[in-house]
C-alpha cells in the first residue's frame, strides 16, 4: 500500500512536470523570449569564467619564466661581464646565468628586426651587454624581488629588470577580473530570479479563477503551487542549455582567430572550452534559480487569491 501511494504521489509529480513543458510549448514567442534573457544572463559570467581560466592557462605555462637581466654598463668589458656571470652562479638562489655581450645583442636585434641597413649607419652600438638569470623555481615572489634588488645594487650593473613583471600585472589582473564576474554573476542570478518571479506573477494573474475553483474543491496550496514551480523549473533549466548552446558557438567563432594568433607567436596554446563542466554548470544553475524565483513569486501571490 505504501509503495502504491509513493508510485501515485511520483506519478502525479510527472504528469505536472509534463503539462507544464507543454503548456510553454503552446507559448512558443512568449517562451523564446522569457529562454532568451534567461540564457544572455546566464551566458555572460558563463563566458567571462571560460575567457579568465584560459588567461590564467596562458600565465600558468609562465609561472616558472621569472628571468632577471642585468644590462651593464657601457664602460663595463666583455670579460669584465664574463666575470661577473661566472661569480653570479655561485649565489645559492640563481640557477643559470649566461652573458651576451654587447655585439651579440646587436646581432640578435638585427636578425629579429630586419633594420641591417639602418643598424650600420649608426656610429656606435646602442645596445649593451645584458647578464641574464635564471632564479630557483620554488622561490617565493617576494624572494625574487629582494634578489632583484641586490642585483640592481651590484656597481656594474646599470638597469636589473624582472623580464615577467608584466605576468604579474596579468595575475593581478585575473584576480580583479575574478571578483567581478563573481558581483557580475550574482546581479544577473537576482535578474533571472526577477524574471522567472514576473513570468509566474503574470501565469497566477491569469489563472486566477481556475485557483479558486480548485481551492473551492478543496485543493491545498501545495497542489496549486506544483504546476508553478515545474514551470519555473523549466524555464531556468531550458535557458541553462540555450546559454550552454551559445557560449559553444561564441568559442566556435574565436577559436579560430586564437589559434592563429598563438601560432604566430610560436605557442602551444589551444582554447579550452570547459564544455563538460558548463554542460553540467549552466542547467543546473537555472534550474535551481528557477525554482527559486517561482517558489518566490507563488508565495507571494497564491495566498491573496482565496474562493469567494
Amino acid at each position: 500500500m505504501k509503495l502504491l501511494n509513493i508510485h501515485n504521489y511520483l506519478l502525479r509529480h510527472v504528469q505536472v512536470m509534463l503539462s507544464s513543458l507543454g503548456e510553454l510549448w503552446r507559448q512558443p514567442v512568449a517562451t523564446s523570449m522569457t529562454l532568451l534573457v534567461i540564457g544572455i544572463a546566464l551566458l555572460l559570467p558563463a563566458g567571462l569564467f571560460v575567457i579568465l581560466k584560459n588567461v590564467e592557462q596562458v600565465s600558468g605555462e609562465w609561472q616558472h619564466a621569472n628571468r632577471i637581466s642585468l644590462f651593464l654598463q657601457d664602460e663595463i668589458s666583455d670579460k669584465r661581464g664574463e666575470q661577473l656571470a661566472e661569480q653570479l652562479k655561485t649565489w645559492p638562489d640563481i640557477v643559470d646565468v649566461s652573458f651576451q655581450s654587447a655585439q651579440q645583442s646587436l646581432n640578435e636585434f638585427r636578425e629579429i628586426s630586419g633594420l641591417e641597413s639602418l643598424l650600420d649607419t649608426l656610429p656606435e652600438n646602442p645596445l649593451p651587454a645584458v647578464i641574464i638569470i635564471e632564479p630557483e623555481e620554488e622561490q617565493q615572489q617576494e624572494a625574487i624581488e629582494a634578489l632583484l634588488k641586490r642585483l640592481d645594487a651590484l656597481p656594474e650593473v646599470d638597469l636589473a629588470q624582472l623580464d615577467m613583471q608584466w605576468l604579474q600585472r596579468l595575475r593581478s589582473i585575473n584576480e580583479t577580473g575574478q571578483r567581478g564576474i563573481s558581483i557580475l554573476a550574482i546581479l544577473l542570478s537576482l535578474s533571472v530570479l526577477l524574471v522567472i518571479g514576473n513570468t509566474i506573477r503574470l501565469a497566477i494573474l491569469n489563472r486566477q479563477t481556475e485557483i479558486r475553483v480548485i481551492k473551492l474543491v478543496g485543493g491545498t496550496n501545495t497542489f496549486v503551487r506544483r504546476p508553478f514551480l515545474y514551470t519555473g523549473m523549466w524555464y531556468g533549466f531550458l535557458g541553462g542549455v540555450l546559454a550552454w548552446i551559445a557560449l559553444l558557438i561564441s568559442l566556435l567563432i574565436i577559436s579560430g582567430p586564437i589559434d592563429e594568433l598563438a601560432a604566430l607567436y610560436d605557442s602551444q596554446f589551444t582554447l579550452k572550452w570547459f564544455g563538460g563542466q558548463m554542460l553540467f554548470a549552466l542547467p543546473i544553475c537555472g534550474l535551481l534559480l528557477g525554482v527559486m524565483g517561482a517558489w518566490l513569486a507563488v508565495s507571494r501571490h497564491l495566498n491573496a487569491i482565496e474562493p469567494s
